[in-house]
């Protein structure tokens, strides 16, 4: 039979997820392997060198800068405080007397006997590295970070924005079709990662930002409620780096759009449970997709790894996704893998796949158009 190897979405309700957890800059590991961590545990820290203030000192006394010298109060080491005098002329008439003042609380970093001018660093900038998950240290980089494993339920959703984050997770609906109104956000959710059945609205979103949710998880949002969110249109960069609170993770695509049943029915089974999620999300090249992680409590289920699940590709009756326009979002089944290649609209000759929605409409897309959704 026919086949394609085709990326998909993993909803799962056991494999083992593995990740490495570095630090941007060389630093100190705080934990050894076989430690246990909660995903809020720093597992590493490092400093990053605070910013550089510049002084021009030989403009401001009137010096000229071999002059610089004899006239400095600091030398390259000494702590400043913001307004401290670090250098100043000594006339006759102290009247006449002109200082150099540091902008900031920091150390003299040089003195220039060249420009005349004077670098004050600023403090440094600690860097905590956290664990994201609740699991056990499986592997320590020296000076970079460790690997942290834990075995539980994973979902991955095909679009989100925002970074890591922790909490319980909770249900705002009873169903995977079900829209939410902001009147069904109540402060008991907050810091919690709340699953909200198919569309959010950009209103709703200010109602879970408002109260401090975690996270929000739906089915689908409209992409100008998007771009209203975050100021801009999103490019092909990955997300994750936004600053926003909630983090939203799209389950099925943009618009409003039910959540698959059993990425619904998963999350269902775990409500009330700790889980990490993350919104970072990348299309093209190197994929990388929202995901919520739902550790299993410690000493449950067999001991050891618990196998990945292994893609055996696309075949007649794999669900998938659709993942480009037109048709984004809508989930069919493989009617059929047509050998060799065919014209699409562009006139560019691909492989493509025959797929059949639940209204029975069947459609020919370009197998790189859809993802396979796995189980």
């Amino acid at each position: 039979m026919a086949h394609a190897y085709t990326p998909g979405l993993r909803v799962t309700e056991r494999t083992t997820v593995r990740k490495e957890r570095r630090l941007p800059i060389a630093g100190v590991v705080h934990v050894a392997v076989g430690a246990r961590v909660r995903a809020e545990d720093v597992v590493a820290r490092a400093e990053l060198p605070g910013d550089v203030a510049t002084v021009n000192v030989v403009n401001q006394l009137g010096v000229s800068p071999g002059e610089l010298q004899q006239y400095m109060l600091k030398r390259e080491g000494d702590a400043v405080g913001r307004d401290e005098v670090i250098a100043e002329t000594r006339p006759w008439l102290k009247w006449f007397k002109s200082v150099a003042r540091s902008p900031v609380d920091g150390k003299v970093e040089t003195v220039s006997k060249v420009t005349g001018q004077v670098l004050i660093r600023l403090a440094p900038r600690p860097v905590e590295l956290r664990a994201y998950l609740d699991g056990a240290v499986v592997e320590v980089f020296e000076g970079e970070g460790v690997a942290v494993e834990t075995s539980g339920a994973f979902v991955q959703g095909i679009f989100g924005v925002g970074g890591e984050t922790t909490g319980e997770l909770a249900l705002a609906v009873g169903r995977p079709d079900a829209t939410i109104g902001p009147s069904d956000l109540t402060e008991a959710m907050a810091g919690k990662l709340v699953v909200a059945g198919s569309l959010v609205t950009s209103d709703v979103y200010e109602r879970a930002a408002a109260i401090g949710v975690a996270a929000l998880v739906c089915g689908g949002f409209h992409d100008r409620d998007l771009r209203r969110l975050l100021g801009y249109d999103l490019g092909v960069a990955i997300t994750g780096h936004e600053d926003i609170r909630p983090i939203l993770i799209i389950t099925e695509g943009f618009g409003p759009i039910a959540m698959a049943e059993a990425t619904f029915e998963l999350l269902k089974a775990h409500a009330g449970e700790r889980a990490s999620a993350n919104g970072a999300t990348q299309i093209r090249a190197g994929v990388l997709r929202p995901e919520i992680v739902i550790p299993a409590p410690e000493g449950t289920g067999p001991e050891g790894k618990v196998a990945e699940a292994h893609t055996q590709g696309l075949t007649a009756g794999s669900p998938v996704r659709i993942i480009r326009e037109p048709g984004f979002g809508r989930i069919g089944a493989v009617k059929s893998l047509p050998p060799g290649t065919a014209a699409i609209e562009s006139e560019a000759h691909v492989r493509v796949v025959e797929v059949e929605f639940p209204d029975s409409q069947v459609v020919i897309v370009p197998r790189a158009n859809v993802e396979a959704i796995e189980k």
